[in-house]
């Protein structure tokens, strides 16, 4: 996350939580596919890019050895505060402390979206780095028919096809195994994507 993205976050940080900062507010489809997938998790997962904390409070509570990691000192002070039981640190996640190989799942829900195509790998090659052969990343995201930046609520975003993301993803030593789509509540109908991807074993 660069500078200019983690400042506009600091100043809207209340906005935000109040808005988003809630399971409750969550996409019914989008709470099944991020159980689905967390059950099937072996060892550390990592929130990677948690905001108000409120995935990784949710997954530790279904009993996930749960992480949160986000830049925004807002968005950790509000998750530390809120979730006492759940663990959050404050950090990039495109530079993580973890060691190589130490990490079973990587929840990515919407905190890639402000990486253009050329600073996108930067996380991608970190959560390849940090996650156990086999283990697992799923990443949210909105779709578009090209990459391309729109205005984001906070700060400019950018969506992409899910095809697109997809080698980038192959890139940096995953395979694609699911791929999601559907399309946000109104007034403001918005295509939503979500991959899970493994870390293949190395060769």
């Amino acid at each position: 996350m660069s500078s200019i993205v983690e400042a506009a976050y600091s100043d809207r940080a209340d906005e935000y939580v109040d808005k988003i900062g809630s399971i409750s507010s969550a996409h019914p489809s989008d709470v099944q596919l991020i159980t689905s997938w967390a059950s099937q998790v072996t060892g550390p997962l990592l929130d990677a890019g948690c905001g108000p904390g409120q995935w990784t409070a949710y997954l530790t509570e279904r009993g996930n050895d749960a992480r949160g990691v986000d830049q925004v000192p807002e968005f950790i002070d509000h998750a530390r505060a809120t979730y006492p039981r759940a663990a959050f640190e404050l950090g990039s996640f495109d530079r993580l402390p973890d060691a190589a190989g130490s990490i079973g799942g990587i929840l990515a829900w919407y905190s890639l979206i402000h990486h253009e195509p050329r600073t996108i790998r930067a996380p991608l090659d970190e959560f390849s780095r940090v996650l156990r052969p086999g283990g697992t990343l799923l990443v949210g995201f909105f779709i578009g028919p090209v990459v391309e930046p729109f205005e984001h609520a906070v700060v400019t975003a950018y969506r992409w096809p899910p095809e697109v993301l997809a080698i980038e993803l192959q890139a940096a030593g995953f395979e694609v195994i699911e791929t999601h789509t559907r399309t946000g509540r109104d007034p403001k109908p918005r295509p939503h994507g979500a991959i899970i991807a493994r870390l293949a074993p190395a060769t």
